[in-house]
């Protein structure tokens, strides 16, 4: 399967014709632990992205995965060293834009797998996704995990919310990337039991507020392949689920 920006301009052409259904992965450049690199959210959405077009191929449904946007709102973890962090409007212009420009060429629907769940960020993707819909009426579909239908598909982790850069992410880096997780690091790892989600609820501002003093939550020597296998099904069916929607919507 072609990445949507290795087809030829006609090529393009074509398949937007055909009814081109496009995936935008999303995600970060932050701090994920001392054992998972900076661009762990990228990795995720893009893995879960791939999956989800062939699943939506095999319903004969014509899909392509978009180049990632790789940067975002990540205010939590400015504190760590590599971390690259965006205005929230700048954020939301970029989605907007890159859903708008799309929708302008006739694509039939976008879609966003994302993987980053700081709070100014998902805001920054609805803000952004709103604003698509009142400018031209085009919806654009996004599964956001952290809503009880999507999170109850995902780990006991996970929905404790400390799940930054502990089992549940690093098990899916694990399957994706695994050349990229320092195994020797991620075995010495303590448990960091902090619910992350919580901790934004009462107010903390960081992760250093929060109690992750070296930027990762959970215990990451729980991961696995197995999990991430487990995740990445969830995962690109909540996508294959989104489109199926998105679509049925469309068509009424």
């Amino acid at each position: 399967m072609k990445a949507f920006q290795n087809l030829t301009w006609k090529e393009a052409e074509a398949r937007i014709k055909g009814g081109l259904v496009v995936i935008l992965p999303v995600g970060s450049t932050e701090a994920h632990g001392l054992h998972l690199p900076l661009a762990t959210d990228v990795m995720i959405s893009e893995e879960m992205a791939w999956r989800a077009a062939v699943k939506l191929q095999a319903r004969q449904i014509d899909a392509l995965v978009l180049p990632p946007i790789a940067y975002s709102v990540t205010d939590f973890s400015k504190a760590f060293s590599g971390t690259i962090s965006i205005k929230q409007e700048t954020a939301t212009a970029m989605i907007r834009d890159i859903c708008s420009s799309l929708y302008e060429q006739g694509v039939k629907l976008v879609v966003i797998a994302n993987s980053h769940l700081e709070p100014l960020h998902i805001q920054s993707i609805n803000a952004a996704i709103e604003q698509v819909k009142t400018a031209s009426g085009h919806r654009v579909a996004f599964p956001d995990k952290r809503k009880r239908r999507w999170a109850e598909k995902l780990t006991e982790e996970f929905r404790r919310g400390d799940c930054h850069a502990g089992a549940y992410e690093t098990s899916l880096v694990m399957v994706a990337r695994p050349e990229l997780v320092r195994e020797a690091v991620r075995q010495q790892l303590e448990p960091v039991t902090i619910s992350i989600a919580e901790k934004i609820r009462e107010g903390a501002r960081s992760f250093i507020e929060a109690g992750g003093k070296d930027a990762y939550f959970g215990n990451p020597r729980e991961a696995s392949c197995e999990e991430g296998e487990s995740s990445y099904q969830a995962l690109s069916d909540m996508l294959v689920e989104a489109v199926m929607e998105a679509l049925a919507q469309r068509a009424t």
